[in-house]
């Protein structure tokens, strides 16, 4: 963002003249899209416009609703509203906007003299590049709930990818072929009793129907076989995933074997047992289940579907017991505060929060907190708020020698490293 805006921004916003650039023409269109999409993070102000620009969330000329004509006119910098790096509004402005103070407030202001930084706010480090608008333009691409399903390093990719064309309706059957302008009788030929069609073939015709009733039995569910992607959804339950994968298996084993003796009968003459094929399905996902490094719980359900397919267990390690003793920081002769912080996040919906506690070398408690974190979608960010907020109480209290104790190697690394710092959580 540094040198687009260096090139093609000055004090009165995106320049209209031409500059020698294979880029800028592209760029022009997509101006106001960049400019809505961006924050100003606040170093020494002198670069933010304090009344138009985007610098605490929304421009303060939306936030007081001011009329266009006035906005145009104010041309005062967030620097001049600082003193000795604490907010300072003249009277007046606080009488005629009584609401300043607060929104001002939100934003943290540096500690030392940095340079304001233009920032694309959808990027965790704020910059925009070719990757993040790219992402930004497409909105991702289409997220289907089967697709993660099908693939697994324990399934051959060939037969996944069978189970995929299933999906996308590619098999070529004979209302395929037909469809593409083949001249042909249409039979199934497992059953020779109904025209040939993937939903015909997978999930009706009397082969496939007595393999999926066997799955049915052993899951001890009851099973609607009307498309593969309801089948799948079995996946979606909540097995362990040693089971999880080998009912994934099993299921993309039976439309692979339905389809294979659909060829042999069609190209060989030569006619499988559902029996039979329920046998080589049952040693293919053994192989598969007992192979995994996946493991399972105890469960009298996953027993049963495991010992279905010869799978044994594998039960999970054991976890690790740990002593955990407080040591002190220094000897009781020296006055510093150890600080101890922790920050989790769990999912659906999205709750974070972090905490921490200050004792002196004698293990006494000087202090504690806990605090709610909104907008949270990462356990770092929430490890790394709670380290923020410990440094800014210490300030506060004037603790000047801090110990300060986290489980998170990552947080560590960002007192080294500023670009693993969120652009939202710099200042």
């Amino acid at each position: 963002m540094g040198h687009l805006e260096s090139r093609v921004f000055n004090k009165n916003g995106p320049i209209k003249s031409h500059i020698h650039s294979s880029l800028w023409s592209s760029i022009k269109v997509e101006v106001n899209c960049i400019l809505g999409n961006s924050s100003w993070n606040l170093g020494n102000g002198n670069q933010i416009n304090f009344w138009r620009d985007n610098w605490c969330g929304e421009p303060i000329t939306s936030s007081l609703n001011l009329p266009t004509f006035l906005a145009s006119n104010l041309t005062a910098k967030v620097c001049d509203f600082i003193r000795n790096y604490k907010w300072y509004f003249p009277l007046v402005v606080q009488q005629l906007f009584p609401a300043i103070t607060v929104i001002a407030q939100k934003v943290t202001i540096p500690k030392v003299d940095l340079e304001d930084k233009l920032l694309w706010t959808p990027s965790h480090s704020g910059q925009l590049s070719f990757k993040e608008s790219h992402l930004f333009k497409t909105h991702g691409g289409q997220q289907l709930n089967w697709a993660k399903v099908i693939w697994s390093p324990d399934i051959p990719p060939s037969k996944s990818m069978l189970a995929w064309r299933l999906m996308q309706d590619k098999i070529p059957t004979n209302d395929k072929l037909k469809h593409r302008g083949f001249i042909m009788a249409s039979i199934c030929s497992l059953c020779s009793t109904s025209d040939e069609s993937s939903s015909h073939l997978f999930f009706s015709c009397p082969f496939a129907l007595k393999i999926w009733a066997w799955l049915a039995s052993i899951l001890n569910i009851s099973l609607h076989v009307n498309s593969a992607e309801d089948i799948l959804s079995i996946c979606n339950r909540n097995f362990t995933p040693q089971c999880k994968m080998v009912i994934k298996a099993s299921i993309i084993n039976i439309i692979h074997s339905i389809w294979y003796t659909r060829n042999q009968a069609r190209f060989m003459n030569k006619k499988i047992h559902w029996k039979s094929a329920i046998n080589t399905i049952i040693s293919i996902v053994s192989l598969a289940g007992n192979n995994t490094k996946l493991c399972s719980s105890v469960n009298m359900q996953e027993f049963v579907i495991l010992k279905a397919f010869k799978v044994n267990i594998h039960p999970p390690e054991a976890p690790i017991i740990k002593e955990v003793i407080w040591t002190p920081p220094l000897p009781p002769t020296f006055n510093w505060l150890m600080v101890n912080t922790d920050g989790a996040v769990v999912k659906n919906p999205t709750r974070a929060s972090c905490g921490g506690i200050f004792r002196n070398a004698k293990g006494v408690c000087r202090g504690c907190f806990a605090q709610n974190i909104p907008n949270c979608a990462s356990a770092f960010t929430a490890e790394l708020f709670a380290v923020i907020i410990a440094i800014e109480i210490a300030e506060n209290k004037l603790w000047k020698d801090i110990w300060l104790e986290t489980d998170s190697q990552s947080v560590v690394l960002a007192f080294k490293n500023i670009s693993m710092v969120p652009w939202s959580l710099r200042n």
